[in-house]
């Protein structure tokens, strides 16, 4: 299946899962990691949301 055409988010989470598993990161540290990213990112929207 090709990703030419998928949303960029989709996008961005296959690269994300290629870099982590070429880094063989083992799955709890990359759950760890995610969600402090994934806080952060949600963080970022709450400011953008309230300007």
């Amino acid at each position: 299946m090709s990703l030419d055409h998928a949303p960029d988010h989709i996008k961005l989470a296959v690269d994300l899962i290629e870099l982590l598993e070429s880094h063989d990161i083992e799955p709890s540290v990359a759950v760890g990691a995610l969600t402090i990213a994934l806080k952060d990112f949600q963080g970022k929207l709450e400011k953008i949301d309230k300007t």
